[in-house]
């Protein structure tokens, strides 16, 4: 009876042991959800994919809004987000090797930053939501076929308005009459830097003033091509293009040389030296496109339904200093077309 009693002890002293331990285990698999009205749910977590064709301030500025628009809704890097970032440096055997890759990949959602990016990333993945940024014509470079209604699993966020260059051309014009010919660095292998080129061609007729190119095929070329300008041209222009923004340091050199005035499509450009665009932030426009995402991952929006926009609001920007540096005379009548002379006239 005694042997009963002692063997029925160990038994309960087992039991006793192993529901503590399955009350520790419980424990520590609660940390791992969270709590929604009394309920325990696992925390959403969210993959993303991003492929940049080259780095840049304006595409590295478009980055950085993309994620802010994300971590303002709750999706935040490091915490419930992780971001696959890949930069093809400008190689198009790379950017296609990068979109492979991704293609191959399991991403909630994919970004692509740049025309090049698109067109490999849309050619590639087919299997999740895709949205672009920093791509001039969506159209013309075969990313999709209608703006309103894109279809597929593709849209975006076009990062220019025909009306940017049209209203640079005639600010050069009207407050630069000594200027007969404008010279434009580009990259012709761009589709969306070929688009903008032929816009500004014909804004600038109109005034009968002629544009002349100087063609490279590598960021190398860019410092030679604006020197080839020299003497050739009154004022530099570039439009979105990557390969040439990404030189765009050479050209500032060149134009604050030779005193040359030097316009360029983007912001960014500005803020480093050139003299003057009709523009945005790119951290903007990257924000924009950023709400798109967070309306896709949160909500189950299909990007085929969402319609591709562009920028609206276009003002002005000017840099007082570039001016200077290029022997350019900023009148009152100059300053008076910038809106927010605040933020968009630079000292």
């Amino acid at each position: 009876m005694f042997k009963k009693k002692m063997l029925l002890s160990v038994v309960m002293s087992a039991l006793l042991v192993t529901a503590a331990a399955g009350c520790g285990n419980q424990g520590d698999k609660k940390s791992e959800v969270e709590g929604t009205g009394g309920s325990q749910t696992e925390k959403k977590t969210y993959k993303i994919a991003i492929s940049q064709i080259v780095e840049h301030p304006s595409l590295d500025a478009t980055r950085e809004g993309f994620l802010a628009a994300l971590k303002d809704a709750g999706i935040t890097e490091g915490d419930n987000l992780t971001v696959n970032y890949k930069n093809a440096q400008g190689d198009s055997a790379n950017n296609l090797s990068i979109a492979q890759t991704i293609a191959s990949e399991k991403e909630d959602l994919v970004l692509a930053i740049a025309t090049p990016s698109a067109q490999a990333i849309v050619q590639q993945v087919k299997d999740k939501p895709v949205l672009f940024a920093a791509v001039t014509d969506p159209l013309d470079a075969k990313i999709v076929s209608n703006l309103d209604k894109p279809g597929g699993n593709v849209s975006g966020v076009s990062d220019t308005n025909p009306a940017a260059v049209q209203k640079l051309m005639d600010f050069v014009a009207k407050n630069f009459p000594n200027i007969k010919t404008v010279g434009l660095v580009i990259n012709e292998g761009e589709p969306n830097a070929v688009v903008m080129a032929k816009n500004a061609e014909d804004a600038l007729s109109k005034h009968n003033i002629k544009l002349v190119k100087a063609a490279v095929t590598n960021t190398s070329e860019v410092k030679q091509a604006a020197q080839s300008l020299v003497g050739r041209a009154d004022a530099i222009f570039i439009t979105l293009d990557n390969m040439v923004v990404s030189g765009a340091d050479t050209i500032i050199q060149v134009a604050n040389e030779n005193h040359i005035p030097f316009f360029s499509s983007d912001r960014d450009t500005v803020e480093k030296g050139a003299f003057a665009t009709v523009g945005f932030k790119y951290y903007d426009h990257g924000y924009q496109v950023g709400q798109m995402a967070v309306d896709i991952l949160k909500n189950g929006k299909n990007p085929g339904d969402m319609k591709v926009t562009m920028q609206d609001k276009l003002d002005l920007i000017l840099n007082l200093k570039a001016a200077a540096a290029q022997g350019i005379t900023v009148t009152d009548e100059m300053k008076n077309e910038v809106e927010d002379k605040e933020k968009n006239i630079i000292q």
